[in-house]
């Protein structure tokens, strides 16, 4: 992730107080980020990962999660979000009732409806 979207990011959400990071596979950039303004963030990804003092992580599939480790969430984000998985974390985002923020890897267009923020280097939906 560039460095001005992190930081857009880290200033949009370092005022919740808990936030869930859906795949955070070998860019803890932002959760870091965000821990370091005192934020109670949650990775998951679908593979262990090694992450930041500050950050808790689990090994949850998105398609099939724990829906306990997303219920007192403020927002769910996810970075680079490939298409297959937009419907089943909106959905979960949803049923725990939290906004959803997330990037694509580009030219992957939203597989869901969603409102568009531009950011420094690229487009964040919102659902």
């Amino acid at each position: 992730m560039l460095g001005s979207t992190r930081e857009s990011l880290t200033d949009r959400l370092a005022d919740r107080d808990r936030v869930v990071e859906v795949g955070i596979g070998r860019e803890p950039a932002l959760a870091a980020a965000l821990a370091t303004r005192g934020v109670d963030v949650t990775a998951t990804d679908i593979q262990p990962r090694t992450v930041p003092p500050g950050v808790e992580f689990a090994v949850d599939d998105i398609t099939t999660p724990t829906r306990s480790l997303y219920a007192d969430a403020d927002v769910v984000y996810a970075l680079n979000l490939p298409p297959e998985l937009h419907r089943p974390t909106a959905t979960l985002a949803g049923a725990v009732g939290a906004p959803l923020l997330f990037t694509t890897l580009g030219g992957d267009p939203p597989t869901v409806p969603v409102e568009r923020e531009t950011l420094p280097e690229e487009t964040l939906f919102v659902v």
